[in-house]
């Protein structure tokens, strides 16, 4: 499992963080406080605090290219 804290600069970061995410052929969530969203949902990022650090977890490697496609978004 791939865990890091992410941070949106723009409502354009949460689109193409979520486009990324539908690419991946495993599970991607966001964990903020007592919520645990699917990153592969643009509604249910919407739902968060966009302006504050949101955790999350991948189910992968650190080795996956999934890692590298994400890194402007880790914080």
């Amino acid at each position: 499992m791939y865990v890091a804290d992410i941070l949106f600069e723009s409502v354009e970061d949460a689109k193409s963080f979520v486009n990324i995410c539908n690419s991946a052929p495993f599970s991607v969530e966001l964990v903020a406080g007592a919520y645990v969203i699917d990153a592969k949902s643009i509604m249910g990022i919407f739902s968060l605090d966009l302006s504050k650090r949101i955790e999350m977890h991948a189910d992968c490697a650190e080795t996956d290219p999934f890692v590298e496609k994400v890194k402007p978004f880790v914080k």
